[in-house]
């Protein structure tokens, strides 16, 4: 057996590449950015909030904090 060190970057591309492909995340961002409450409770609209904010990366970072708060409301 032989082992070998992956680079965490490399693994995580290659895992997405093959069980999560671009048009699937592509569609989880517009689904993010289309969000409305509607007739969501505020802990639903919440909830989806998060779940998909993980797919927007410009939502991910300390700096974007405001829009992300913007975003929300």
């Amino acid at each position: 057996a032989v082992d070998v060190a992956i680079v965490w970057e490399t693994f995580k591309r290659e895992f997405l590449r093959k069980y999560f492909p671009a048009d699937v995340r592509n569609r989880k961002v517009i689904e993010f950015m289309e969000l409305k409450q509607g007739n969501l409770s505020v802990a639903e609209y919440s909830t989806k909030f998060e779940a998909l904010c993980v797919f927007s990366p410009h939502y991910n970072t300390v700096e974007a904090e405001e829009a992300k708060c913007v975003k929300f409301e």
